[in-house]
């Protein structure tokens, strides 16, 4: 099995939306990783990256109250994967940087995502709660697989989807072999899971620090725990199964 982090963009704005205590005029600017499993018999994509319409008109793409961002992109996931080879596409949660490309890819490919997450993204108060876009994912024709919990996504306990709500009501994260998981948003720094720093916005602090606490046990059991968008840790390329 090999892990290959693609960088599907770069997201700019004022540091304290993304971490809490910064000083209000420090910007930050952070990668927005993709990332490629592969099998002998699989290609899953996990997340989507940026949307190139929302990457030359932020605003126009998801309205003015976007514009506190910028956003660039050197290539979109769908650029850097043959999305024909692709089997499934795994959504950590469907905020517009994790399900933005999806607009670029096969309708064909399998959708997996948190039930209570997509039931969420199709509720006013909790797309209003979250900052979700459903022109992201409210997409017609596409296959589409809930799932309730922690799940054992080929059947063979090597890729499991786990269950670390709190950012967004059903974010997942990725652990891929014994050694690795892929954190996604539950800590966009690796900092983050020891001094719970989190964004601005959560769906559910108290969870969110719940879904940290349970990361930071792994990591301190020796698994390499990525975090969603740290500049100082996430290089595109192939990344160790430990």
């Amino acid at each position: 099995m090999r892990v290959q982090m693609l960088n599907a963009g770069w997201i700019s704005s004022p540091a304290m939306v993304w971490r809490q205590g910064e000083e209000p005029e420090r910007r930050l600017r952070f990668p927005i990783p993709s990332y490629l499993i592969e099998t002998d018999t699989e290609r899953i994509l996990i997340d989507t990256g940026l949307n190139p319409d929302a990457v030359r008109d932020v605003a126009a793409h998801y309205g003015p109250q976007a514009s506190f961002m910028e956003l660039e992109q050197e290539q979109s996931v769908a650029e850097q994967v043959d999305p024909s080879t692709l089997t499934r596409i795994v959504l950590t949660h469907l905020h517009f940087d994790h399900a933005g490309g999806l607009a670029l890819l096969p309708p064909e490919v399998p959708i997996v995502v948190q039930r209570r997450e997509w039931e969420g993204g199709h509720d006013g108060e909790t797309i209003r709660r979250n900052f979700f876009y459903p022109r992201d994912y409210e997409l017609d024709g596409r296959r589409l697989d809930l799932i309730d919990g922690d799940h054992d996504l080929l059947g063979d306990g090597s890729i499991m989807l786990l269950l670390t709500p709190g950012h967004t009501p059903g974010h997942q994260s990725v652990r891929v072999g014994e050694r690795l998981v892929l954190g996604a948003d539950v800590a966009h720094f690796a900092a983050t899971l020891d001094d719970l720093r989190f964004p601005a916005f959560a769906d559910d602090f108290d969870a969110q620090a719940r879904s940290a606490k349970q990361l930071r046990g792994m990591r301190d059991e020796g698994i390499v725990v990525l975090p969603g968008h740290d500049p100082d840790v996430l290089e595109p390329g192939p990344v160790e199964l430990g």
